[in-house]
């Protein structure tokens, strides 16, 4: 298994240097072009490096805090977690802010749409390939260094592994735990420091640049502008990257903690499961895995490897399908040559080898479906975004109003996706089936991310196009690419929300069983949660309004940085009037200063109450209020997450749909109502929906790390 695991990790990290050296060969076009690309990526440069040094010294307490209080391999896997997790973010980000320049070029030189997705694809793909190959590499490198045969039942009920060389038995379940924790953390702290940042300096450049000043976007004299093409580096792409890893893991780590705590908490005499057939249990997801970043490498190199057509949506849904297509094919050939001969019924699965497979087969689907609902709630093809459009003609209320309506509506009809999707994936093969299509829905996430992060390229092409002066069409092809970025971007976050409901669901079966007695029958718990039961109500209570807060903070985080950016663009405007006339340049690195300062100073509390709030309740009110709270919180953040993440992505179409020529066009009454919707949604699409799936499955995995010890030491039952 790892070595079908090392060759995709290979093939996806040598396919992204490859990748990553082709687009640096590529002209970066004038000498002005070059200059502000220049400008962008030092700005981005400066801020991931100060970004990263604050993380790794919180990592590195949180390091020994798990050495101390869990254990020392729970430790250095939550190390290598981050490492993976910042590699990927930060190599991502790079990429960005070398592709960026080299899409406008090929647009300035060519005219030509698909000659220009493809650069923008291709940079994109550094991404999309790098956050699959560090991701396996390191759960690759968990298995190598701590083990890769299962051993026998600890004492604890931890799953126990022995070493490469056959010995120092240790819990095995804690250490990958301890990688899914690190890889979470630095995806939180990424996505809240990155999506402040960003927000930030988009929401200061738009209002004062359009609505007061009534510039294009972009536009040169716009003193945010540079600041707010950094942050589409630092926050849609390294945060983005790091995001989708941190689901990618874990949903896979949900999957083997689950197998290991399902069937090694049953008696062998309640259970005939054999030891080979527990150990392929807890393998399969990794193959799984690997399948799928060898599929999607293939499916990446449908577009890179051609010339694409004028059609970026089209071409887009090749790759996405290819991969998806090849994904399903090979991972169907290799779990029957994985599980045949072994006795799979004995794991409940009741449609036997093929029962684990149809089970992500499931999540493929549901989470297709999901994307495609996310498209049509956000995309300005479709009624609900146009309506908001429409509603702009009547002032800013309205639209609004009609905004907030589409992003509500919006929420329900996913929901009813993923609760068939937990439905049938129990039916076909319990709750590992439920974990397996929480791994279907990212099988192929090398593709996906490589689709989403094309847009942020996309977008920073643009926005060196308009500050350069080039050609108009230049701008009109950066736009249309970007603007099926948007919608391409609000599909990927659909994924990611419905991977985390999934395996935040997985990691909380593993909760339970991980306080079941070494001799209870398969689906016996220690802790059964009754609703009825006081703490749990109250940890439900309490786990709803969290996100609630969560998001509060979020949001007023990114408005208090953002009116700081405010009044430094009016200041400019108002002490050097020739700023606007074209005279003089304004001064850009005082509003990348001001959106540094703000994201790194507002983005350790969010992280802190993800870490701290299971671990702080456990420890006062034991296990029954840890097991409530992890229900509410992630019942109400998964709506939360689905309606911030829609509404705002319907917003910014629907000013992107005024700014085509509909209802008035650009500087239209309709389209300064479309720019404050838009401003609205900013925070919440790109901010406050993203950080959401990250917190529920942060506090699940530290609930799963720490319950072994609050479910015995508690201040509760020491005083009664």
């Amino acid at each position: 298994m790892l070595g079908f695991v090392a060759v995709a990790v290979v093939a996806a990290l040598g396919f992204a240097a490859i990748n990553f050296s082709a687009v640096k060969r590529l002209d970066t076009g004038t000498a002005l072009m070059g200059e502000l690309a220049g400008a962008i990526q030092e700005g981005a440069d400066a801020f991931i490096r100060h970004e990263y040094k604050i993380i790794f010294s919180i990592a590195v307490f949180i390091m020994v805090a798990l050495m101390v209080i869990v254990s020392w391999y729970t430790g250095v896997a939550f190390l290598l977690g981050a490492a993976m997790s910042a590699s990927a973010g930060w190599i991502g980000m790079k990429i960005a802010t070398i592709a960026n320049v080299r899409v406008s070029n090929r647009a300035r030189e060519t005219f030509d749409v698909g000659s220009t997705l493809k650069v923008a694809f291709q940079g994109g793909s550094v991404m999309g390939l790098s956050v699959a190959g560090f991701s396996i590499l390191g759960l690759g490198l968990v298995y190598l260094v701590f083990g890769v045969f299962l051993g026998q039942a600890h004492s604890d009920n931890l799953v126990i592994i022995t070493n490469w060389l056959g010995v120092n038995f240790i819990p095995f379940t804690m250490t990958v735990s301890g990688y899914a924790l690190g890889c979470s953390v630095i995806a939180m702290f990424d996505r809240v420091g990155g999506g402040i940042y960003t927000k930030a300096a988009d929401m200061g450049a738009d209002l004062v640049g359009k609505t007061e000043a009534h510039i294009p976007e972009d536009d040169p004299r716009n003193p945010a502008t540079i600041a707010d093409n950094v942050g589409d580096n630092v926050g849609d792409v390294a945060g983005l990257g790091a995001d989708l890893l941190e689901s990618y893991v874990g949903a896979i780590i949900s999957s083997i903690v689950l197998a290991a705590y399902m069937f090694y908490t049953v008696s062998d005499a309640a259970v005939s499961i054999s030891a080979e057939l527990v150990t392929k249990l807890v393998s399969y997801p990794m193959l799984f895995a690997a399948i799928g970043v060898l599929a999607s490498v293939v499916g990446i190199s449908t577009l890179i490897l051609k010339k694409p057509s004028d059609n970026p949506h089209r071409e887009l849904n090749v790759a996405t399908w290819t991969s998806a297509i090849l994904t399903l094919v090979g991972t169907g050939a290799v779990t029957w040559w994985f599980f045949q001969g072994l006795n799979v019924s004995a794991a409940g699965f009741g449609l036997g080898w093929v029962s684990p497979w149809l089970a992500a087969v499931l999540g493929i689907v549901s989470g297709i479906l999901i994307g495609q609902l996310a498209e049509y709630f956000t995309s300005y093809d479709y009624n609900p975004t146009k309506k908001i459009s429409e509603a702009s003609r009547q002032g800013y209320a309205l639209n609004i109003t009609q905004g907030l309506a589409v992003g509500m509506k919006s929420v329900f009809y996913p929901i009813l996706v993923l609760a068939a999707a937990v439905i049938g994936a129990n039916a076909i093969a319990g709750l590992y089936g439920v974990a397996m299509a929480a791994i279907g829905m990212l099988s192929f996430v090398a593709a996906t991310v490589s689709v989403d992060t094309y847009g942020p390229i996309a977008d920073n092409a643009g926005g060196i196009s308009e500050m350069s002066k080039l050609d108009p069409r230049v701008r009109e092809i950066t736009d249309k690419l970007d603007s099926v970025g948007n919608t391409t971007a609000a599909i990927g976050k659909g994924f990611a929300i419905g991977s985390a409901a999934l395996a935040a669901l997985s990691l909380f079966a593993s909760y339970l069983y991980s306080q079941a007695g070494p001799h209870n029958t398969q689906g016996q718990f220690i802790l059964v949660l009754d609703m009825v039961n006081t703490l749990t109500l109250a940890g439900g209570l309490v786990g709803a309004a969290l996100p609630f807060l969560f998001s509060g903070i979020l949001i007023e985080a990114v408005a208090k940085a953002a009116r700081k950016m405010v009044d430094e663009v009016r200041r400019q405007f108002r002490e050097d009037p020739k700023i606007l006339t074209g005279e003089s340049r304004p001064d850009y690195r005082l509003c990348i200063e001001i959106s540094s300062a703000g994201s790194l100073k507002e983005m350790k509390t969010p992280a802190l109450i993800a870490v701290l709030t299971p671990v702080v309740s456990g420890f006062v009110f034991g296990p029954e209020f840890v097991g409530g709270l992890l229900i509410g919180t992630t019942l109400s953040a998964i709506m939360m997450a689905l309606f911030t993440a829609n509404s705002g992505g319907a917003w910014d179409n629907a000013k992107k749909y005024i700014e085509e020529g509909h209802h008035g066009g650009k500087g239209s009454e309709a389209h300064s109502a479309g720019v404050v919707g838009d401003t609205v949604g900013d925070p919440l699409k790109d901010t406050v929906g993203p950080s959401l799936d990250i917190l529920i499955k942060i506090m699940a995995v530290v609930s799963l790390i720490t319950v072994s010890i609050f479910q015995k030491y508690n201040l509760l039952d020491w005083l009664f």
